[in-house]
């Protein structure tokens, strides 16, 4: 560890090629990281976002202007830049501290959150989509619940009149957009 500082009084140390200031905890816990990328995710305007992370890694999904963008990161990642990472959940951390740094980037006034996207956009290869979307025929997550109402009106006035049919239809038509309803609700509940 080093001592640097560009202030009078103030201390960092140099912790895996990282300056941190002096008291800072550079792993604080996951929950303190979930807390943190909301206020990130409020900082960038974004509504909806999932997240999740397992043994060996972690990504971050979001919807900013319409796009669908996804971070990822892992142990494996890490290592292959040099840097030791122990869990996906250390993974999850330092991509939370990462988008917490561009956000003050974008404060700055220095790019807009766009410029910083422009190259992370979500393909279609990396993130599938839910199957409940799927089912009411989206080919990408809708913007919000209204929208996933209206498909849902509009293929059940669609249905044949078969009545047999007509039922078993209605019935994957309304467990989709329950299960997709509650995608919105469960994702808008992270920003509470």
């Amino acid at each position: 560890m080093s001592k640097i500082g560009p202030f009078s009084g103030s201390s960092y140390n140099v912790l895996d090629g990282v300056i941190r200031k002096m008291g800072d905890k550079p792993h604080s816990g996951v929950s303190y990281y979930e807390y943190k990328l909301e206020g990130v995710m409020k900082r960038f305007n974004v509504d909806s976002f999932t997240f999740n992370w397992d043994r060996w890694g972690c990504y971050v999904d979001f919807r900013y202007k319409g796009e669908l963008y996804r971070i990822e990161h892992s142990v494996e990642k890490a290592r292959s830049r040099g840097v030791e990472l122990r869990s996906g959940s250390e993974s999850f951390i330092e991509v939370v501290r990462t988008l917490d740094d561009l956000a003050d980037i974008i404060e700055r006034g220095i790019f807009g959150l766009e410029t910083w996207l422009r190259g992370i956009r979500c393909l279609p290869g990396s993130f599938e989509m839910p199957q409940y979307f799927k089912a009411l025929g989206f080919n990408e997550i809708p913007e919000g619940p209204e929208d996933v109402r209206q498909r849902y009106q509009t293929l059940t006035s669609q249905l044949p009149s078969d009545s047999n049919e007509k039922d078993v239809k209605l019935e994957q038509l309304k467990k989709a957009a329950e299960a997709a309803l509650h995608y919105f609700t469960e994702n808008r509940s992270n920003l509470q």
